[in-house]
């Protein structure tokens, strides 16, 4: 894979700090019953769908690989 520019990387970084303040946006036009019924939702699909009985393992993984990913570029 070939490396992006500093100015590729700039504008990546532009792009996305648009996306996150139009989510941020959006977030605060979305009318409060309407976040209630998306968390009630949320709240019962918990008892739908069974809990993974290897997130511990799979969390565990994915600490240990943003740890070397931390250590490798000097974090």
């Amino acid at each position: 894979m070939s490396q992006i520019t500093p100015t590729q990387a700039t504008a990546y970084l532009a792009r996305w700090r648009e996306v996150n303040l139009q989510e941020a946006a959006d977030l605060r036009a979305t009318p409060l019953d309407v976040k209630f019924r998306q968390f009630c939702a949320l709240t019962t699909s918990r008892a739908v769908v069974p809990a993974d009985p290897d997130r511990g393992a799979s969390a565990a993984l994915v600490a240990e690989r943003w740890s070397r990913i931390r250590t490798y570029y000097g974090d």
